[in-house]
C-alpha cells in the first residue's frame, strides 16, 4: 500500500446514516477459544508450506505441539473449571462453557491428527530424502542397534526408575507433560503386573545414532547423513535390563497434560514469593486435562490409565504416531544441516549507536537525538549497552525497570546487579505471575533481593506487563531522565526471534510520566492525569475510545477517517463495538492481528470497511502499533497492550506516542503498509471467520514483509545515520 493509499480514503465510503443494529447480536462475534485454535492452524500451514526450508517446517510443527500443550493447560483448564463450577454464562458468540469445551475438544483432536499425519506422510519422508532419518528403533540396522544399546547402558539406564502398581504400591504420580511407558510384565508363575516408567526429561528425546559421514559415488563429499531415533523406543527395546527375570508382555507410551491454573490468594499471602513458588510446584499436581496415547495401546491398558488418572473418555486423545511433537525442536537445534534452515542474519545497529557504544557514551547519543529500533532487524545490544553504561556512569543516580520475561542468564539482570554494586539505587518491578516464566522470575527475584535491589512484585489484582526502563542522571545542577520504552520484553534471546519496537528518548514529558508510573507501582500514588502516556487500567481504554471517536468525526467532516491497529489479539467487546461503529460511519479500518480475533470483518452494513490480516512467519509478530490518520496529522502509539479485557482492565500497560516525522514515516509507510501488502505470509480473515492465504498473482511481485524489512530496515537506519552526520 502506498502512502497515498493510506492518506486518501474519504472518497471510498458513504458516511450517511445507517440503520440501527443490535451490537450484542451473537452473530457479530467469533469465539475466543476457537479463534486461538485457528491461529494454531495457521502455524501448521507454515509447517506445510514447501517454500519454507525443510528443518524450519519441522520447527513449526514442534511449535504447534508446544502451543497446543499451553492451550490445553490454560484455556481447556479454564473451561473445565467453569463447567465444574456450574457456570452457564454465554460467551459473546452465545456459547456456554460446556458448548465451548465440546467444540474445543473437537478442534484439538482434529489439529493433533492433522499434525501427526503430516509428520508421518510428508515431513519424515522429505527429511529422509535430504539425508536426515527419523527412524523407528526396529528399522535400524543390527550395527546401529548395538551402538544404541551401548548408549542406553552407559547414559540412559542409570537414570531410569520403574515404578510398580499393585496392592502394595499406589498408582504413581504422573507429572505434567511427561512422557511415560505403561508396561505390562509377567513373572515365571504367569502373573501379570503393571509398571510405569517415566522417560526422564533430562535425556534428549531425539537420540542421534552414531554413524560415519556419507560420500557420493563420484567421491565428492556430500552432507553427512544424520539418523535420529525416538528415545522411548530405545528404552522399550531394552526393558529387560530394568525387569530382570520377568517377561515384557507389552509397553506403550502415554503422556498427560495437567491444568496450569494456580490459585494465588494474594490478599491472604504473607509472602507472595513463597506463595508463587508453591503455586509452581502445585502446577505439576494439577488435574489431568488430556491423556494422549498411541493408537496401538490396547483397551485394557488405556482403562488402567483412565481410571487411575481420573480422566474422562472425551479427554483421551488417540494419535497415530509419536506423542509430544514439541521434542522435534531438539532435532532442529542439533542438526548441522544449515542448508535446510533459514539463512542466518546479523541484526543491524545504526552507525551513530555503534560509534557511541565504542566511545562509551551511548547516553550522550540518546541525549542528542531520539532513536527507534525495530527488533529483530535491529540489534538488542544497544538496550543492554545502555543499562551497562548507566551502571558504570558515576553521574547516574538510579535505574528503574519493569521486568516480565527476562529468560535465563539475562544480560539485563547482570547490568542491574552491576549498577547496585556501584552504589546506584535500583528498583525492579518484577512480575512473578508471568505465565510459565514464574520459576525463572522467582529465581531472579531472590538473587536481586540478596544483592540489595529494591524488588517490587507489582500491584494486588494487577499484572505488570508494561515495558519501561528509566535512568536518572545528575547533569550539572539538573536531573535528566533517559528512557527506553518497548513493545517487547527485556529478553536478549527472544529479541532475536520476536518482532518488536523500542524507543530511546530523553523527552521530558515521557520521563515525567515514567516517574509517575513507577511511583504508582511502588508506592501509594493515585495519579490519574498523565502527560503523554496512555496507561491501563487508568486512562488507556478511555483514550483509545476517544481516538476511535476522532476518526469517526474526521470521516463525517470529509477528511477520511482511517486507522491501522497492529496487535496480538482483539477480544475486548466494547472495543469491537466501537470499531463496528466506526466502520458503519465509513472509517477505513485495517487490523493486523497475529492471533485471536473475535471481530468479524466484511459483514454487510456492519464491518464492510474492516479488514483483518494475520501474519505468521519466521519471526513472531509481537509489536503493538496503533496508527490513526487524525485528519492528516498522524497519531501513532506503541506499547505493550493488546486489545483484550485483561490488558485494558487487569494489567498495568502503557502506550507511548511517536511524534518524530521520520519515525512515523517508517512505521506508516515502510512497516504497516508492507504488512497490508504482504502476499506471502499474510492470511486475510473472511466474514465467516475463516482465513484465506494471500497469494501473489503471476505478474505481481512476491512480498514477504519480514524478508523485506530485513533489507529495508538496514537501508533506512543507514540513511538516517548519514542524515544525522550531515546535519550535526
Amino acid at each position: 500500500m502506498s502512502n497515498q493509499g493510506i492518506q486518501d480514503s474519504s472518497s471510498c465510503y458513504d458516511d450517511g446514516a445507517a440503520a440501527p443494529v443490535d451490537m450484542d447480536d451473537t452473530g457479530l462475534y467469533l469465539n475466543r477459544e476457537l479463534s486461538l485454535l485457528d491461529f494454531q492452524y495457521r502455524v501448521l500451514e507454515e509447517a506445510q508450506d514447501e517454500s519454507n526450508p525443510l528443518l524450519d517446517r519441522l520447527k513449526f510443527l514442534s511449535i504447534v505441539s508446544s502451543n497446543l500443550d499451553e492451550f490445553c493447560m490454560v484455556r481447556v483448564g479454564g473451561l473445565k473449571k467453569q463447567v465444574a463450577g456450574g457456570v452457564t454464562d454465554p460467551s459473546p458468540d452465545g456459547r456456554s462453557p460446556a458448548e465451548q469445551l465440546d467444540a474445543v475438544r473437537d478442534g484439538v483432536h482434529k489439529l493433533m491428527e492433522e499434525a501427526h499425519a503430516y509428520l508421518v506422510s510428508t515431513l519424515i519422508p522429505d527429511l529422509a530424502r535430504a539425508g536426515i532419518q527419523i527412524a523407528n528403533f526396529e528399522d535400524l540396522s543390527e550395527e546401529n542397534r548395538e551402538q544404541v544399546a551401548k548408549i542406553f547402558q552407559r547414559s540412559i539406564f542409570p537414570v531410569l526408575t520403574p515404578l510398580a502398581f499393585d496392592s502394595a504400591h499406589p498408582f504413581p504420580h504422573i507429572s505434567n507433560l511427561s512422557l511415560n511407558l505403561a508396561i505390562l510384565i509377567e513373572d515365571d508363575q504367569g502373573d501379570q503386573r503393571f509398571a510405569r516408567l517415566k522417560v526422564p526429561g533430562t535425556i534428549d528425546r531425539m537420540l542421534r545414532v552414531p554413524g560415519p559421514s556419507g560420500k557420493a559415488s563420484s567421491g565428492v563429499q556430500r552432507h553427512a547423513s544424520e539418523t535420529y531415533v525416538w528415545i522411548e523406543q530405545v528404552i522399550a527395546a531394552n526393558l529387560k535390563a530394568l525387569f530382570p527375570g520377568m517377561r515384557i508382555v507389552e509397553a506403550h507410551p502415554f503422556r498427560v497434560t495437567r491444568s496450569a491454573e494456580m490459585a494465588i490468594q494474594v490478599l491472604e499471602a504473607d509472602d507472595l514469593l513463597a506463595t508463587m513458588e508453591e503455586g509452581v510446584r502445585q502446577r505439576r499436581l494439577g488435574s489431568v486435562l488430556r491423556l494422549t496415547v498411541n493408537s496401538n495401546m490396547p483397551a485394557h491398558i488405556r482403562h488402567i490409565l483412565l481410571e487411575n488418572l481420573q480422566v474422562e473418555e472425551d479427554d483421551c486423545y488417540v494419535v497415530d504416531g509419536h506423542l509430544g511433537l514439541r521434542s522435534l525442536m531438539e532435532l532442529y537445534t542439533a542438526s548441522g544441516r544449515f542448508d535446510l534452515k533459514e539463512a542466518p542474519f546479523l541484526p543491524f545497529t545504526a552507525q551513530r549507536l555503534k560509534s557511541a557504544t565504542r566511545e562509551g557514551d551511548l547516553l550522550a547519543a540518546i541525549r542528542t537525538r531520539n532513536d527507534l529500533v525495530h527488533h529483530p532487524y535491529d540489534s538488542f545490544s544497544p538496550v543492554v549497552d545502555l543499562l551497562t553504561m548507566a551502571a558504570d556512569d558515576p553521574s547516574v543516580l538510579a535505574i528503574k525497570i519493569t521486568l516480565y520475561r527476562v529468560g535465563s542468564n539475562s544480560p539485563v539482570v547482570r547490568a542491574l546487579l552491576k549498577a547496585r554494586e556501584n552504589g546506584k539505587q535500583v528498583a525492579v518491578i518484577l512480575e512473578l505471575k508471568a505465565r510459565f516464566d514464574e520459576r525463572s522470575n522467582i529465581g531472579w527475584a531472590r538473587l536481586l533481593e540478596r544483592r540489595g535491589v529494591h524488588v517490587i512484585y507489582g500491584l494486588i489484582g494487577l499484572k505488570t506487563h508494561s515495558k519501561v526502563a528509566l535512568i536518572i542522571r545528575k547533569e550539572g545542577t539538573r536531573i535528566r531522565r533517559y528512557l527506553h520504552l518497548s513493545t517487547g520484553n527485556y529478553n536478549a534471546v527472544t529479541a532475536h526471534l520476536y518482532e518488536d519496537l523500542g524507543y530511546f528518548t530523553t523527552d521530558e514529558d515521557l520521563g515525567a510520566d515514567a516517574s509517575d508510573l513507577f511511583n504508582f507501582l511502588t508506592g501509594y500514588s493515585d495519579k490519574r492525569d498523565y502527560r503523554k502516556m496512555l496507561i491501563a487500567p487508568i486512562n488507556l481504554r478511555a483514550r483509545l475510545d476517544t481516538l476511535i471517536g476522532r476518526e469517526i468525526e474526521h470521516q463525517h467532516q470529509g477528511k477520511g477517517g482511517h486507522m491501522i491497529l497492529k496487535t496480538n489479539a482483539l477480544v475486548d467487546k466494547p472495543i469491537i463495538k466501537r470499531l463496528y461503529e466506526a466502520s458503519r460511519a465509513g472509517v477505513r479500518i485495517d487490523l493486523i492481528v497475529r492471533g485471536i480475533c473475535c471481530l468479524r470483518p466484511g459483514v454487510p452494513g456492519i464491518s464492510d470497511n474492516i479488514t483483518v490480516t494475520s501474519i505468521v512467519g519466521r519471526f513472531l509478530e509481537h509489536s503493538r502499533v496503533y496508527w490513526f490518520k487524525n485528519g492528516g496529522r498522524d497519531r501513532v502509539y506503541l506499547g505493550s497492550a493488546d486489545l483484550m479485557p485483561r490488558n485494558l482492565n487487569r494489567r498495568v500497560e502503557i502506550l507511548f506516542p511517536i511524534q518524530e516525522e521520520r519515525f512515523i514515516r517508517y512505521i506508516r509507510d515502510s512497516m504497516l503498509s508492507t504488512y497490508l501488502r504482504d502476499n506471502a505470509k499474510a492470511r486475510r480473515m473472511q466474514s465467516d471467520g475463516t482465513y484465506r492465504r494471500m497469494r501473489s498473482e503471476a505478474d505481481e511481485a512476491r512480498i514477504n514483509v519480514q524478508d523485506r524489512l530485513l533489507r529495508l530496515r538496514a537501508a533506512w537506519a543507514d540513511e538516517n545515520s548519514k542524515h544525522f552526520l550531515e546535519h550535526a
